[in-house]
């Protein structure tokens, strides 16, 4: 089945049991995504020839008035035949394209508890080019896929750092935690997403859930270590002081506020979650573009409770952190092995 991309001479092919998301993205096609899971919204698109089926039911992230105005969410339509369809944050042919490319682990370093850091070399003849908090995809046997943010800047790219949490029964991240990954080779796919560093003047607030720390570190330090003049305000939301892994590096970057859901009693500073501190600490939200990663949970509580305050949704800039859907069937595979 061809998928043609509306305004456009792009055109890939999409299996009757493929997404038609994941059908660009082994075409090498950025198409605008975020969690893959049909919860943020990002991949909407909207169907202008042809048919789709939801498989596993409507996507939460897709209202009934937008399904009715012909809106489809791409991370879990599939073709019945060709399909003509409109994104609605199109790029240009050279900005879509992305690659896939061999890189080495060239050092591994435990941050917390339950992240790893991971250092990949590409080969040196290559040009990888990306945008402050971008990301890229680890290519699993049998074209699938596990995304993790660049933690990086662009102008500090030698070795591209990402941050991988320990997924109970993960296929590429308990492997990590249990063997040396030194020198280890890797297919990787990038760079990939939307979500990334905005050119502006007006002050920047950007506020991460557990490991989407990594973009905002990659934002942070475009901003700072280039020299852009720009007013930044960090709040970083984990569970307890354990998992504050990045704590001082944000600390040296910028006006930074740690918030703890789950804090020891010795903990002194901000407990809860981490966008009810940002509405407690600021009042003229609109002044800012916002930046927010983090997981579907609280990047839904941010879009909502944000607007309600005024922040104007085209300065309302989104990664959604979810499971791929094969790592969440593992994840209860292994667990109904051990009850």
């Amino acid at each position: 089945m061809r998928i043609r991309l509306a305004k456009s001479d792009i055109t890939f092919s999409a299996a009757p049991d493929q997404s038609l998301l994941d059908a660009a993205l082994d075409a090498s096609l950025n198409l605008p995504h975020s969690c893959k899971g049909g919860n943020c919204g990002s991949c909407r698109a909207r169907l202008l020839q042809g048919e789709i089926h939801y498989p596993n039911g409507p996507p939460l992230g897709l209202s009934a008035a937008e399904a009715a105005e012909g809106f489809v969410l791409l991370c879990q339509c599939y073709a019945r035949g060709d399909l003509t369809i409109e994104t609605l944050e199109i790029s240009t042919p050279e900005q879509i394209r992305v690659k896939r490319l061999p890189a080495r682990i060239e050092r591994s370093v435990l941050l917390s508890h339950d992240v790893m850091g991971l250092f990949l070399r590409l080969p040196a003849a290559e040009d990888f080019s990306f945008e402050a908090g971008q990301y890229l995809d680890v290519m699993l046997p049998g074209g699938r896929r596990r995304s993790f943010s660049i933690a990086s800047p662009p102008h500090d790219s030698r070795l591209l750092e990402l941050h991988v949490r320990k997924v109970q029964g993960g296929e590429f991240s308990a492997p990590l935690f249990e063997r040396a990954a030194q020198s280890a080779l890797l297919s990787i796919e990038g760079p990939l997403g939307q979500f990334a560093y905005r050119a502006g003047t007006a002050p920047m607030l950007l506020i991460g859930g557990g490991t989407g720390i990594a973009p905002l570190l990659s934002i942070l330090r475009h901003v700072v270590e280039t020299g852009l003049k720009r007013d930044l305000r960090i709040y970083w939301g984990v569970r307890s002081e354990r998992d504050l892994y990045a704590h001082a590096t944000l600390e040296a970057l910028a006006r930074y506020v740690p918030v703890l859901s789950e804090a020891s009693s010795a903990w002194a500073g901000r407990r809860g979650m981490v966008h009810e501190a940002v509405l407690e600490d600021i009042q003229d939200l609109q002044r800012y573009d916002v930046y927010a990663a983090g997981p579907p949970a609280m990047i839904g509580v941010v879009r909502r409770e944000f607007a309600l305050r005024g922040v104007a949704p085209e300065r309302l800039y989104f990664d959604s952190f979810d499971y791929a859907p094969d790592a969440l069937d593992r994840q209860r595979s292994s667990a109904s092995t051990k009850a």
